[in-house]
């Protein structure tokens, strides 16, 4: 007896959002299955981070639908986002200065039953070593480094079914940017699923299982990461002589 195929994690179809009247993206469509890492690449002013803000429902979708671990999440609220397992960790967030950096990961944490929060800290510091040795310093005394891995903490405080990390490497030395995709590497491990948004071209393909390039506001290439010819096929994607992938 035939089957279908098992629907995907994520499942974005026709997707349209932007800032008021401006419309940023045109007609999305992106699939991400359980534990896979998908990089979603594209020059600056693409839509990427638009498009994880709509994902997340930071931004309203105006048409389309998103549909996530079987429900449909369409214009879903951040919270019943995060709740369901799709956690946005946002490009350039900052840490809570003042405050210690448990407590920090406490209200990553604050609507999670009281008898669970330890627990799930002690998994999101398992990651970062260098952050759990400092757990009772304020988030200001942490490095921009240390920080960084304290907001991707944060997200992984929630126990993610996908993970959407936005520019994780930014501002981060070559050793902790190798930190930050080790923990990626083991959250699929886990079979936990990220989609990342890399300005890193080979850092991004090494980490990743499939890519999508966006251009405009639309999807302009798709493929496994493992195709000899992809940086090429990227780079006429980026510069835009993908012509039958952008629909022009």
């Amino acid at each position: 007896m035939l089957t279908s195929a098992a629907e995907p994690l994520l499942a974005v179809r026709a997707l349209e959002s932007g800032y008021g009247k401006i419309r940023v993206l045109h007609g999305i469509d992106l699939t991400i299955a359980a534990g896979e890492v998908v990089a979603l690449l594209g020059p600056n002013g693409a839509g990427k981070t638009t498009l994880l803000r709509a994902m997340s429902g930071l931004l309203p979708v105006t048409a389309g639908h998103i549909r996530f671990d079987g429900r449909d999440m369409t214009n879903a609220t951040p919270r019943d986002a995060a709740r369901a397992g799709l956690v946005h960790v946002i490009e350039g967030h900052r840490v809570f200065t003042q405050i210690s950096v448990t407590d920090n990961l406490l209200l990553a944490g604050y609507d999670l039953p009281r008898a669970e929060r330890s627990g799930r800290i002690e998994e999101a510091l398992s990651f970062f070593p260098e952050i759990a040795e400092k757990r009772h310093e304020r988030g200001g005394a942490l490095s921009g480094g240390q920080q960084q891995m304290l907001t991707v903490a944060q997200g992984l405080v929630r126990r993610p079914r996908l993970l959407m990390l936005d520019e994780p490497s930014a501002g981060l030395s070559p050793v902790l940017v190798d930190r930050v995709l080790d923990v990626i590497d083991r959250l699929r491990q886990q079979g936990t699923a990220v989609l990342l948004v890399e300005q890193l071209l080979e850092k991004a393909l090494a980490s990743a299982d499939r890519v999508y390039a966006l251009v405009q506001g639309a999807i302009a290439l798709e493929a496994p990461t493992g195709e000899s010819d992809l940086p090429h096929r990227l780079e006429r994607a980026y510069f835009g002589h993908e012509s039958h992938a952008l629909g022009v």
